[in-house]
């Protein structure tokens, strides 16, 4: 991809996740570049291939930190290091997380297929965790993994609308973990009347 295509992609997905897919214009995209309307069309044939890239740019970085897990870690190591990638790519790229999350909704054709497709490889990925830490008895054994991995991913997809960008996410994550995963019960200490 040029120099030029990328910055596009880049400011596409700034406005975006701004404005909206709808709610951005072409020439809020060449005013975003500082070009007239008509140049954009030298780089991209409609809108939607903005979108496209910047929704196959937010599945290669999410599926990237899934892939970075060491495969001999325990499972319950492998729940924390996915929560850590997820909550570090929203970090890091917010714009691109919130476009993924958010206006997905809006591609057209194969585009969506081929995107939905990566998002329900995700979620899969994610309750294979949870279904490798119950099968080797690191989770409970009555643990629905497709509750667990909804829960998990409810949490952290939301997390572009009040996490603030290149936030140090280790510490959060490592919570949410011990939230989801020690659970919330079990160490407070009973009420005295």
């Amino acid at each position: 991809m040029t120099t030029r295509r990328s910055e596009l992609t880049r400011q596409a997905a700034r406005l975006f996740a701004a404005k909206g897919y709808h709610g951005t214009s072409i020439g809020d995209l060449a005013e975003a570049m500082g070009v007239q309307k008509g140049s954009l069309y030298a780089h991209i044939s409609s809108k939607q291939d903005l979108l496209y890239e910047t929704m196959a740019e937010g599945a290669r970085a999410f599926h990237a930190g899934l892939d970075a897990i060491p495969d001999e870690a325990p499972a319950t190591e492998k729940i924390r290091l996915a929560l850590r990638s997820h909550l570090q790519v929203v970090a890091d790229q917010l714009d691109v997380a919130t476009v993924f999350v958010q206006e997905w909704r809006y591609l057209e054709g194969e585009r969506r297929e081929e995107i939905v497709g990566e998002r329900r490889r995700y979620e899969e990925r994610i309750r294979a965790l949870f279904r490798e830490g119950r099968d080797l008895g690191e989770l409970r054994t009555d643990l629905d993994d497709a509750t667990a991995a909804l829960l998990v991913l409810s949490a952290v997809n939301w997390a572009y609308t009040w996490l603030q960008r290149g936030r140090d996410t280790v510490e959060l994550a490592d919570r949410f973990y011990s939230l989801l995963v020690d659970g919330m019960r079990g160490y407070a200490t009973p009420r005295t009347s």
